[in-house]
Order: structure tokens, then sequence, then C-alpha cells
């Protein structure tokens, strides 16, 4: 069983227990992750421990992923055991919801998870005054359709209140982006000075001993460590965090083969989201979690866009943002940031633009009729997998396959897909 923990200390020579992997972050140089931030994350400000030792279980659940290898691909993926050490302040915060916390893990990846929590001492930061005093809630800002949606409702929505827009930058070809997503809200909307903080955070493709780690690229819990950064960042000012995805994705239907279980995220799924602020919560960490979003489906959230700005400015903001799953267009020396147009997340978005009467300026690969890229986009496409599912149609049993909250009522999800489904429907005329 691969096992991992995290250090904050920064002797990278004193040796770690027998079999496990180390991942390091001190204060400074000599860590195992591209970051700006220390372990006590004191450039947020002052954020409360149970929610630092949050971020420090997502930090590791996110290296383990990324390090352990699955021996298969697409929808027959190996079910991995890992075994995490993570260091807390308090383990007697945490030890209660262990269980709880590693069935919502491999809820979100499919894997098999073990958790131990050990006290640790925390090496000293300087802790930075509250950087954005008096904002009323947190979103976050993927660079994707659906989050710019989210920031640019709740910019309207807010008024003369003030949002602080929080972005992961895990690739940096994205960075750009949300930040010209984030300036393009606030040309559009009138409003306050609107804040956007992007906290750069990826692991390293080699630890601080030069030894170099292994890449696993189907990573699926680098959203338990969005969550856990915006709630870090909303725990300073007690306020809440959205989340903004339409619920039609959110709910995992099972369009595709290539969309079945954790071979698909579950970033926003309702379950995981309910179960994650409830465990949080219990653990004393601040975690007030909302998807605004989470009863419409994309092409209405694109509406919801044009009703706010007027079709024009809604269409050149959309097209301005990414929605891609694939970035393997780099070895065709194609910028990350033009879509494929073939994945799930693109085909949902194109499908968007036609159900919003919304004219779609994004640069497709598929669109380009170049021979040299059909290869690379039949190995990428869902397309055959979604016609499948689209002439066969929705069913009531679909339904059932997707892991609903007690509170969720299965006619309203039914609902939710059909109209999703319908909007699909749009590509194939």
């Amino acid at each position: 069983m691969p096992a991992y923990t995290l250090r904050l200390d920064a002797d990278t020579s004193r040796p770690g227990p027998a079999d496990t992997t180390s991942f390091w972050w001190p204060p400074g140089p000599g860590v195992s992750f591209v970051s700006t931030l220390g372990p006590s994350l004191a450039s947020l400000g002052p954020v409360p421990e149970p929610n630092i030792e949050l971020v420090r279980l997502a930090t590791l659940v996110y290296a383990a992923d990324r390090t352990t290898r699955r021996s298969a691909a697409r929808s027959n993926w190996t079910r991995r055991t890992l075994e995490l050490n993570v260091p807390v302040y308090n383990p007697d915060r945490w030890n209660p919801v262990r269980e709880r916390l590693e069935a919502l893990l491999g809820f979100l990846s499919g894997d098999r998870w073990t958790i131990h929590f050990h006290r640790t001492t925390t090496p000293q930061e300087t802790i930075h005054d509250t950087p954005h005093p008096g904002i009323r809630r947190v979103v976050l800002l993927s660079g994707g359709a659906d989050s710019a949606i989210g920031a640019l409702h709740s910019r309207h929505d807010l008024g003369s209140d003030r949002h602080l827009l929080l972005s992961h930058v895990g690739a940096t070809t994205l960075a750009p982006i949300q930040r010209a997503v984030a300036d393009h809200i606030a040309d559009l909307i009138d409003g306050p000075p609107q804040s956007h903080q992007l906290l750069r955070f990826s692991r390293k493709s080699h630890q601080p001993t030069g030894a170099k780690l292994p890449n696993e690229y189907s990573t699926r819990t680098r959203s338990l460590l969005f969550l856990a950064f915006g709630l870090a960042a909303a725990a300073v000012e007690k306020v809440p965090l959205w989340i903004p995805e339409n619920g039609f994705a959110s709910l995992n239907v099972p369009l595709t083969a290539d969309q079945r279980g954790a071979v698909s995220t579950r970033t926003t799924h309702p379950l995981f989201l309910q179960t994650l602020a409830a465990i949080a919560h219990d653990a004393g960490a601040h975690a007030v979690i909302h998807n605004p979003f989470a009863d419409r489906t994309k092409g209405e959230m694109f509406t919801r866009a044009a009703d706010l700005v007027g079709t024009g400015p809604a269409a050149r903001l959309l097209s301005s943002t990414h929605s891609c799953a694939h970035t393997g267009h780099r070895t065709h020396h194609i910028p990350v940031r033009t879509h494929c147009g073939v994945c799930f997340g693109c085909l949902l978005r194109r499908a968007s633009f036609h159900a919003a009467h919304l004219d779609d300026t994004t640069d497709y690969l598929h669109t380009r009729h170049d021979p040299h890229l059909s290869a690379y986009l039949a190995a990428k496409s869902v397309e055959p997998s979604l016609r499948t599912f689209l002439a066969r149609g929705l069913r009531p049993t679909d339904i059932t396959t997707l892991n609903l909250p007690s509170n969720y009522p299965t006619r309203h999800a039914y609902d939710l897909c059909r109209r999703g489904v319908a909007e699909l429907e749009l590509l194939y005329p």
C-alpha cells in the first residue's frame, strides 16, 4: 500500500518512516510544491486552525493522488489503496470524522483511503493582516464558463458590496485566462473595486532531495484542494464560499463510457459538497459552501449571463473562458487555451452556446479539419458515446446511479437531467 506523509520541517536529510513517501512543506525553500503559501497559510490572513488543517489534508490527498499511478485507463481504472499521515494542531478534532473522510475521498477518486492524523509542531510564520476586509463572499474562479457566470452573478447580486474571486493556479497557462475573465467581469458590471487572488500551488516534478516523482494525470482530488483553499480564505471573514457549476454536470449523469464513476470529476456533486461541509463543520472548520446554480443547466446559466449584460457582451465573455479537459495538444505546438471541441466539457459548452442563442467564437481544434490532428482528436472524442446515449434517450433508471443526497428529490434530478440532455441534442439537429 503506498503511504505518504506531509512534513512541515525543512530537514530533508532526516529519514521519514520506512516505506513512506514524504512531501515537504516548510515555510521558505526546500519544499515539494510550487507555492507562495506556507503551511500556516499566513498570506491569507489569520486562518482558523481547523481550516489550516483541512488544507493540509487536501494538500496531501492531492500530492498522493498525483504521485500514485493507475495501471489502467478510462472507465476501467485500477482502484488504488493509499495511506496518509496528516500533520495537524489537534488530532482530536479530526479522529471522530476520519472514517467519513475516508469514505468521501473514495467517492471523489474511486480509491480506498486510510487517514492518520498526528500532532506536530508548526514552524513559525508571520501571519498577515486580513488581506480582503469587508468582503461578503468568496467565489471560486477557475477560468471556466460556469465560474465566470458565477462571478458575474455575484457581482450583480452584491451591488455596492464586495466579493473575493479566488483562483487556483496549477497550470500557469490558465492564469492569464483567469485574470482576463476577472477584469472583464469588473468592466461589465459596475461596482466597487473587485479583489482577485491567484493562489499558485502544484506538486513539483522532483523532491527537494532531487528524487524524481512519478506522475499520474487522472487526478480528481485537485478539486478538494481548491475548495479547502476557498474555505480558508472565506474563514478569515466568516463568509460563504461559492463554487458555481451547472447542476446537470454536477450530478454526473453517465452519458458516456468516459464519464462513469470517478473517471468524471465529482467536484460539485451535491452529495460531495454536502458531506464535505458537514465533516469540516463537525471538525470545527468554517464550511459554508454554496453552488448557486445547482438547479440550472449550463445553457440556462449562459442565458442568465445574457440577461445580466446582453447577448453580445455575454458571448464575448464566455468565449474567452476555458472549458476543455485536455492539454495534450501542447505536443502539437498548440496553446493549451485552445479547446479540442470533442471532450465532454467542450461538447457541453458548445451545446450551451446553442441553447442560449449566443455566438460561440471559441477556437476549437475539431473545426480545423487538420489531418495531423485527426488521430489525436479521435482518441479524445466522446462524441460516439454521446450519440449512442442520445439515441437511446434519458431513462428514469439513469437517475438511480447518481448517488443523490437524501434531501435531493429524484423528480427534480430527472427534470434537470432531461433539460440538460435536450441541450446536448442541439448539437445534432
